[in-house]
């Protein structure tokens, strides 16, 4: 399970207006915010675990995060560790519907019909079962 710790920083800003910037000093481009503390508590956690899904998709390596205590924080803002656990979202998205368009002929489209064949469910049957896969959900399978 991968699972990691970075520090955000809270930042209310200073124009008066209600909400929270958050960034990741460690993770360059990971923003988010919320309107109250507590959404933006939900949307970090929800913007770490995004960013560090895509860096390991792309290979790329996740730094390690800075100790809280040496951040430079902006005048009101304050320092929080967010967990993050990729697997998870690893897993929504092995298991994400995606749309095939597929061809076939109509005489076989209507036979098929006839019958109540679900095409989608016998297409993941059929394909699971050429490549040997057993399994209901393999989110970890790598050819």
């Amino acid at each position: 399970m991968a699972k990691y710790y970075f520090p955000a920083i809270f930042d209310p800003g200073t124009d008066e207006s209600e909400g929270y910037t958050v960034t990741f000093p460690d993770l360059p481009g990971c923003i988010t915010e919320g309107e109250t503390l507590e959404e933006a508590f939900r949307m970090a956690k929800d913007a770490l675990e995004g960013y560090l899904y895509g860096m390991e998709e792309d290979n790329e390596s996740i730094p390690s995060p800075s100790n809280p205590k040496n951040i430079e924080l902006p005048k009101g803002a304050f320092v929080s560790v967010i967990e993050a656990r990729t697997d998870y979202i690893r897993e929504e998205m092995a298991n994400k519907a995606v749309k095939k368009t597929l061809t076939i002929p109509k005489w076989l489209n209507d036979a098929a019909e006839a019958e109540g064949i679900n095409f989608s469910q016998l297409l993941q049957f059929a394909i699971k079962e050429r490549l040997g896969i057993n399994v209901r959900n393999d989110f970890d399978f790598k050819r």
